[in-house]
């Protein structure tokens, strides 16, 4: 639905799985190349726990945790319409958390729940670091609206709801068990 004659009225993002393909060039190479550990990735159960806390004990809705370059791209529920960056040295900083108020989104009605948000984080790792060719590069979890996007190594990105995604997860093999990246949206 749009906004319809001063009627506000939400907008429904498409109920389909969205994959886009990148830049031809960066497939065409794609398995002339291996991924080299980031810095998130030498402190990635730590990265994992933070990114976690922001999103259900500090007020985050929407965070994009990008891998391959260290930093973490936030919106918070009480300031929506504002993203913060912070990087690396920012997030492993000692009480990097204790600069947010507590603040759970319940009231908001989150789709995503606290025990597939860690899920989510979990099988994000997976995609990391389960393959040495085709990986993923970032991955944003949105609790309100339930999407997860993720941009892998073959420059190509999806944009996926929560159901979906854990119904398709064998689609996010790794090259090593022979299976398709992904699938047709």
């Amino acid at each position: 639905m749009y906004l319809n004659e001063n009627k506000q009225e939400d907008i429904v993002m498409p109920d389909k799985w969205l994959q886009i393909k990148g830049d031809p060039s960066v497939r065409d190479f794609l398995f002339q190349q291996c991924r080299v550990e980031s810095l998130f990735d030498t402190e990635l159960e730590r990265i994992q726990v933070i990114v976690f806390e922001l999103l259900t004990l500090k007020g985050a809705f929407h965070v994009k945790v990008h891998y391959s370059s260290n930093q973490l791209t936030c919106w918070f529920a009480d300031d929506a319409y504002r993203y913060r960056v912070f990087v690396m040295d920012e997030v492993l900083s000692p009480g990097f958390l204790d600069q947010f108020r507590d603040c759970k989104i319940d009231h908001l009605q989150p789709v995503i729940d606290t025990e597939n948000t860690f899920k989510i984080l979990k099988e994000f790792e997976r995609l990391r670091t389960t393959d040495q060719t085709i990986y993923m590069r970032d991955g944003s979890i949105n609790r309100i609206n339930g999407l997860i996007g993720m941009n892998f190594s073959c420059d190509g990105a999806h944009y996926i709801d929560h159901k979906t995604f854990f119904d398709k997860l064998e689609t996010f093999a790794t090259s090593e068990e022979e299976t398709p990246l992904a699938a047709t949206a």
